[in-house]
């Protein structure tokens, strides 16, 4: 059994850390998303987008693999519904998130720990139709391999060690989504309302709230 002592300690220091990024910060006009005064910008998100869209057009494997999901599969967020640009930033918002908390918990992601997701993910769907299947070009396949890299160096932490398929290690899996959804609501995360609202319960972008008042050229 995984010692509560352990899991609480891990979520308490990573909350504790988080706290102190908590508060308003300063917002920039062509912004899709503000994260701790980091801009992802409006350009690059459409250029990612429309990059995305003609890869993912020629790529069998990858509609395969968004449109039936195995159990087994990798993902960043569920897909969103109301369109690509969402659904894309959601995932680089999660990228972000994830190196916050590698960064006060203090755990280094080599180039081995991502080679060997990248390689987990070859042998499953492709490494290629998996980013492409999370909403991503395939450019961004070692940013997705390293989010799942910290997640599951994280998990291994808690579980002590214990396999990927016991109990201890689902429960620790358990636990770094609190981690996570802890650190993302300490931090200073701002969404143009364009692509919608950030919902740190859920460490990803929910719908437009279009009652929102907001500008089209970024957040303010």
């Amino acid at each position: 059994m995984l010692a509560t002592s352990v899991k609480a300690a891990l979520a308490a220091a990573i909350a504790a850390a988080a706290l102190t990024g908590c508060g308003g910060g300063p917002a920039q006009a062509g912004s899709a998303a503000v994260i701790d005064d980091q801009r992802i910008t409006v350009s690059t998100l459409d250029a990612a987008v429309r990059e995305w869209r003609a890869q993912f057009r020629a790529s069998r494997g990858a509609n395969d693999a968004r449109a039936n999901p195995g159990s087994a599969d990798p993902r960043v967020a569920p897909p969103a519904v109301e369109g690509d640009l969402r659904g894309a930033l959601s995932a680089l918002v999660t990228f972000r998130i994830g190196d916050e908390v590698a960064k006060r918990a203090k755990v280094e992601v080599s180039d081995g720990d991502v080679d060997q997701i990248v390689a987990a993910m070859d042998r499953q769907r492709g490494a290629r139709n998996t980013t492409l299947a999370n909403g991503l070009p395939v450019r961004y396949t070692r940013d997705l391999a390293r989010f799942f890299a910290i997640r599951e160096l994280l998990v291994q932490r808690v579980a002590g060690g214990a396999p990927a398929e016991s109990q201890q290690a689902a429960q620790a899996r358990q636990v770094v989504g609190l981690v996570m959804r802890k650190a993302a609501a300490g931090m200073k995360i701002k969404i143009n309302p364009r692509f919608g609202t950030f919902d740190p319960a859920q460490v990803q972008i929910g719908p437009v709230a279009y009652q929102l008042s907001g500008t089209e050229s970024g957040i303010r």
